[in-house]
């Protein structure tokens, strides 16, 4: 496989040769046509100046009457004959202008043999001179010389710039194309340089713009492994002390199958968020929309999640005045409803209150819980982004919830926002097509 140095340059070499090529033969078939018009002006004004020698003289040149001798000279010939005599020799175009007494010159054959011409009336003689066209080569042959050495040179000035063109556009791909191989097997990488064209800089921006969301990525993939095993080993830690304290009877059974049962549900809900987190990666998720009631939705979401808010001390309750249309999958909005009550009842603190909102095309979870800051609420549906940013001084779960609340209200042609202020509560917004 040749490199991309190599079929850039020979790309452009093959570019270089045709151009200069055409050029070459353009500029010949010019150079001859001018070199032509060059020689039939001069026997023009050769023949102007016999003309002006045979008017000054009293009697005619008896050695320039003869057509014989016109014929026996070589290169150029010359002779002065009668109007009708020239009017045979020369084509028609020609003859004409020396009938109407006007000077004519071009190209003819005579004897087998092509000839350039110039004649010109002098009463009712004409002169004709004539040269062989076999000069005319003599005649352009230095120029297509030079030619020739100046296409040569330029091509050879062109291959020169080409390879260093070349190499120009090709090492910073090449830099871009190690830098991933490094990056591909696990190797760290520092940002590319931004520099070249405008398309291989964009190509370098992007690759160092990729490299620092895969390093977030692993951060955030640690992080979350970090999560997992804690979030896996407490509540299962808490099921096996509890279930040999009521093996060895030293536990009350309806208090420690309680905490059994708890601790179970905590599991079920990491269980369910990382199910759900794979079959979104997967895309094996499905939607079935049609029209739904986001207030009967918003009630059954309350009733699923008042005992757990008891539990906490926390304060749930939906706001439902009337129906509240919208064409969804009924299925996803409650899990996405779950999922944001849940996060709202997690990070409330005990006496705080959580409330859902109900109207068309439109869903509010609103707590007055700690809030988020604002630098962080543009990353707040992040995968693992919450859990990373206040996993150690506040209750967020797995830092799941939030994302699979995006994907999926996104899945069903909706949105979600997010508005919130340290200290007073944060509101979360799901706005969905409208019945």
């Amino acid at each position: 496989m040749r490199s991309l140095r190599a079929r850039e340059f020979a790309a452009i070499a093959v570019a270089v040769v045709a151009a200069v090529a055409v050029t070459l033969v353009v500029a010949a078939i010019l150079v001859r046509r001018s070199v032509k018009e060059e020689a039939l002006s001069a026997l023009a004004r050769q023949t102007a100046l016999i003309a002006a020698q045979e008017r000054a003289k009293p009697s005619p040149s008896e050695e320039l009457t003869s057509l014989g001798v016109f014929f026996e000279t070589q290169q150029e010939r010359l002779a002065i004959i009668s109007i009708p005599q020239a009017a045979l020799l020369l084509p028609g175009d020609g003859a004409a202008a020396l009938n109407a007494g006007q000077p004519a010159q071009g190209s003819v054959d005579v004897g087998g043999r092509r000839y350039l011409y110039a004649a010109r009336p002098i009463g009712e003689r004409a002169i004709v001179l004539l040269r062989s066209a076999k000069l005319e080569a003599s005649d352009w042959r230095p120029f297509t010389l030079a030619f020739v050495i100046a296409a040569a040179a330029g091509a050879g000035i062109a291959a020169i710039a080409a390879f260093l063109l070349a190499g120009a556009v090709a090492r910073p791909i090449g830099r871009v194309a190690l830098a991933s191989r490094r990056l591909a097997a696990g190797e760290t990488h520092g940002p590319l340089p931004v520099e070249g064209a405008a398309e291989v800089a964009s190509l370098a921006l992007a690759f160092n713009q990729m490299a620092a969301d895969l390093d977030r990525a692993k951060d955030a993939e640690r992080s979350f492994l970090l999560s997992v095993s804690h979030e896996l080993k407490t509540p299962l830690a808490s099921i096996r002390g509890h279930g040999e304290a009521l093996l060895d009877r030293v536990l009350d059974v309806p208090a420690g199958a309680g905490v059994v049962v708890q601790e179970a549900q905590r599991l079920e809900r990491l269980v369910r968020d990382l199910l759900d987190l794979a079959r979104l990666n997967q895309r094996e998720f499905s939607v079935t929309p049609e029209p739904v009631d986001l207030a009967t939705v918003a009630a059954e979401a309350v009733g699923r999640h008042e005992n757990e808010a008891r539990r906490v001390g926390v304060s749930l309750a939906a706001e439902t005045p009337a129906p509240a249309p919208a064409t969804a999958d009924p299925d996803r909005v409650l899990q996405v409803l779950s999922n944001l009550i849940e996060n709202a009842v997690r990070s409330t603190p005990a006496g705080g209150r959580v409330t859902v909102t109900a109207s068309p095309g439109e869903l509010r979870v609103a707590d007055n819980g700690p809030g988020l800051a604002a630098e962080d609420l543009p990353r707040a549906f992040e995968r693992f982004f919450l859990h990373g940013r206040y996993g150690t001084n506040r209750a967020v779960g797995t830092g799941l919830g939030l994302a699979i609340v995006k994907e999926l209200t996104e899945a069903m042609e909706g949105s979600v926002m997010v508005e919130s202020t340290v200290g007073r509560g944060t509101t979360f917004v799901v706005r969905l097509p409208e019945a």
